[in-house]
């Protein structure tokens, strides 16, 4: 379950990241509330998560999957470009967080 709390918290952290670019500066009502959603709900679903998965483990997968969510959608949704650069270094998340993974095993 506490998987199933980390993926949710790492969804919602995305939705933070992408809502603060629409909101403008918090000068869009609808985009601000969905930041705010967003902040709260991926607090709270990670420190249900933390409950019992360890936090130098969860929270580097939090951030992990965030950061790599944000990159991606970045590129779908609002056409910022994906260079070798970027993806070599979303690929380099990805091999930290198996091995936080594995070494928590």
């Amino acid at each position: 379950m506490a998987w199933l709390f980390l993926a949710a918290a790492a969804a919602f952290e995305i939705l933070f990241a992408l809502s603060m670019k629409y909101a403008e500066g918090f000068t869009r009502p609808l985009p601000t509330v969905v930041t705010v959603v967003g902040v709260v709900g991926g607090i709270g679903f990670l420190t249900l998560a933390l409950k019992t998965l360890p936090v130098s483990v969860a929270y580097p997968v939090w951030t992990g999957i965030g950061s790599l969510g944000t990159v991606l959608l970045g590129f779908v949704l609002l056409g910022e470009p994906l260079t070798w650069p970027k993806l070599l270094s979303a690929l380099a998340i990805v091999g930290g967080i198996a091995g936080l993974k594995a070494a928590s095993a």
